[in-house]
């Protein structure tokens, strides 16, 4: 019988290992967790707890403290780490806290008293690592299984806020920056048709194979903490960051240290009560020992400092009831369902809507109306809904049909990914402007801060403006009745005048704001610089009206970096619609559009025009370009008697683009050439 109960709990025990190994594939691999953090944490400390408990099964089996990310995969070079990059050890509440400072003082026979403890925000992003020798970035790391990461040298790379060069004093001949890339909540709202979540997309862009569309997500990052560094100049890990941060390093502001843990518990509440509003996603506080000697008295366990831990925060969810699912059309033609349910207050905050991503989603979690579900709140403006309680269904209940046509009585189609040959979660209506849901969404877009920017003109104000037939194109903010609106309660003298003011105000505007501002899908704010940079002007912009030249247009603009085959496609279909290309001809004339401008006309490329082949060796593609940018130089995309370089790369140049540019004289710059102008 003891034989029997032994054989259980073993078998119990693999089951576990074996389910958390496959959430590690999912998590570190996939970037596509199939179970929410909290869960996740819980089957870990179930093992644990498991291992504790009965010692007999660490005879058979290694600990979990051993198992660490996920195995490299073949997409990227395997490169080992110079310092195992550890996981941390979790806690839950006020007294696992309390037993994390005691087994640190027992440790090293101090008093509490002694400890500074500096606690940061746990960022839910992709950990990776950035080596520099003599300043220079020379590797980047994934954090792969701990011990071997994914050489994503040249994805990171596509951060501009990451240093490429450290520029300073002391800067130690070896220095390893641990880092979190991460998607900001405001950035993921243009991905999140193609992405579950931040996470998902700032992991699926660094593993892309191709740099040129890891450059078009807006990825973000933190330096937290270091692995190798030589010669060690630092003494804490306040000075560390203090200092990294004057190197031009993205640290994080909400850093403090604690003493005790009543400063540990408050800085939690007060971290937990704020996160919501937080452009990033977190779920908890680390908190480390300040003193980098006591960190290294302390040392390891086999996965995890003995010096560190997270602190995680409890889920915001809550249970309700779906009353209805409604359809929303969002300016690209995105259908999204969303869940009506019963109002319930998550996170301190009353809740009757909640995402349900799309039509997948939907079929995955067998969601229904009238089903009981759990719901999440993690900062975003609506909850998503994480499970259902089949349990509590009603047995009539019947499977929800997604609607097969848009609100406006289109069809909608799901697109077939080029790249990866799958077909997309997101149903969606082409019919532009044409199509009234989609058009009172793209006003919404244009009048938005990063577009028009037109203060007192927001998502209610197009929604009421619509409604009365006072706004239905873009052209119409120009053209506002304002007698009109002087009649509609809440509408005063001054109110009118502050509106009339920021219209006037917004008719000017930059070349790559009013390619941005006109939504074609695809283009987002980078995309748009891009082909600002380009056309150079609306004259040669408005181009793209007229068929014959869109076409060679189109075939100049998939060489640029960061343009690829996809936003070639997008921009043609846009231009292609009678009704899209109407309206913003209309939009022109109403509009003082401003010519590109050079960033900098001083510089070793002053007024010169550049065009780049080839791969280099000491930095990518996207940065000689930033650098020639920042001297002066405008860069192109084409090969045309207006080129005055050629800059050409050792690796893999486009022979017919050299051959161009020997027949048109054009002066040709090989990469040995271009390293010893930036020299000199």
């Amino acid at each position: 019988m003891k034989i029997k109960n032994k054989n259980v709990i073993l078998n119990e025990y693999k089951k576990k290992i074996k389910l958390l190994k496959s959430h590690n594939k999912s998590y570190f691999t996939d970037d596509s967790p199939k179970i929410l953090d909290s869960d996740y944490d819980q089957l870990k400390k179930q093992i644990l707890d498991l291992e504790n408990k009965y010692p007999f099964i660490l005879n058979k089996y290694s600990s979990i403290n051993t198992i660490v990310g996920a195995p490299v995969t073949n997409k990227f070079e395997k490169i080992k780490h110079l310092k195992p990059m550890l996981s941390l050890s979790n806690a839950f509440d006020k007294n696992n806290m309390i037993d994390f400072i005691k087994k640190i003082n027992n440790f090293l026979s101090l008093s509490s008293k002694n400890l500074e403890i500096f606690s940061e925000p746990k960022i839910d992003g992709i950990s990776a690592t950035l080596i520099y020798e003599n300043g220079i970035l020379t590797r980047g790391l994934s954090r792969g299984d701990g011990i071997f990461g994914e050489n994503i040298l040249e994805n990171i790379k596509t951060i501009s806020s990451i240093p490429k060069i450290i520029k300073g004093r002391n800067i130690p001949k070896l220095l390893e920056i641990r880092c979190e890339i991460y998607i900001g909540k405001k950035d993921f709202e243009s991905l999140k048709d193609n992405f579950a979540n931040p996470r998902n997309a700032a992991g699926g862009s660094l593993r892309q194979k191709n740099s040129k569309e890891t450059a078009k997500i807006p990825l973000k990052y933190f330096a937290y903490g270091y692995g190798e560094i030589k010669p060690m100049i630092f003494k804490k890990q306040s000075e560390f960051l203090k200092k990294i941060s004057e190197w031009k390093f993205s640290t994080n502001p909400l850093v403090k240290i604690v003493n005790d843990i009543n400063d540990i518990e408050n800085q939690h509440k007060k971290i937990d009560s704020i996160r919501s509003t937080l452009d990033y996603d977190i779920d908890g506080i680390v908190y480390k020992i300040n003193d980098l000697a006591l960190q290294k008295r302390l040392g390891n366990t086999s996965n995890s400092p003995r010096w560190a831990i997270a602190y995680k925060f409890s889920a915001e969810k809550a249970v309700t009831k779906i009353k209805d699912i409604a359809i929303q059309v969002g300016r690209t033609g995105a259908i999204t369902p969303v869940a009506k349910v019963e109002p319930v207050t998550v996170g301190g905050v009353v809740v009757s809507n909640a995402t349900l991503h799309n039509e997948d989603e939907i079929e995955r979690k067998d969601i229904r109306i009238g089903d009981t579900i759990m719901i999440q709140r993690a900062g975003d403006v609506i909850p998503q809904v994480v499970s259902v309680d089949t349990s509590k269904r009603d047995k009539s209940s019947k499977k929800y049909s997604f609607p097969k046509k848009c609100l406006c009585g289109a069809d909608t189609k799901k697109e077939l990914s080029k790249s990866t040959n799958k077909q997309d979660a997101v149903r969606r209506c082409f019919k532009g402007y044409d199509c009234k849901f989609t058009a009172k969404e793209k006003l919404k877009h244009i009048v938005s801060k990063e577009a028009f920017n037109i203060d007192g003109l927001g998502k209610r104000v197009i929604e009421q403006f619509w409604d009365l037939n006072l706004i239905k194109e873009p052209s119409d903010i120009f053209r506002l009745d304002y007698n009109k609106i002087k009649k509609l309660e809440g509408w005063g003298e001054l109110s009118i005048s502050n509106l009339k003011k920021a219209i006037d105000k917004s008719q000017t505007i930059s070349l790559d704001k009013f390619i941005f501002s006109i939504g074609i899908r695809h283009i987002g704010q980078e995309n748009a610089k891009i082909l600002s940079s380009f056309f150079g002007s609306i004259k040669e912009f408005t181009k793209l009206f007229d068929i014959k030249n869109r076409k060679k247009i189109l075939v100049n603009l998939v060489d640029l970096d960061g343009i690829g085959e996809t936003q070639v496609n997008s921009i043609n279909n846009f231009f292609s619609n009678i009704t899209n290309a109407r309206i913003i001809k209309d939009l022109i004339v109403e509009l003082n559009i401003r010519e590109y401008a050079v960033k900098n006309n001083d510089g070793k490329f002053s007024n010169k025009k550049l065009m780049f082949t080839g791969g280099f060796k000491n930095m990518s593609r996207s940065e000689a370009k930033a650098i020639a940018e920042n001297n002066g130089g405008k860069v192109l995309g084409s090969i045309s008697k207006k080129l005055d370089f050629l800059v050409v790369g050792d690796s893999k140049p486009t022979k017919k683009k050299v051959e161009q540019a020997k027949q048109l004289n054009i002066e040709i710059i090989l990469e040995k050439d271009w390293n010893n102008i930036l020299n000199g």
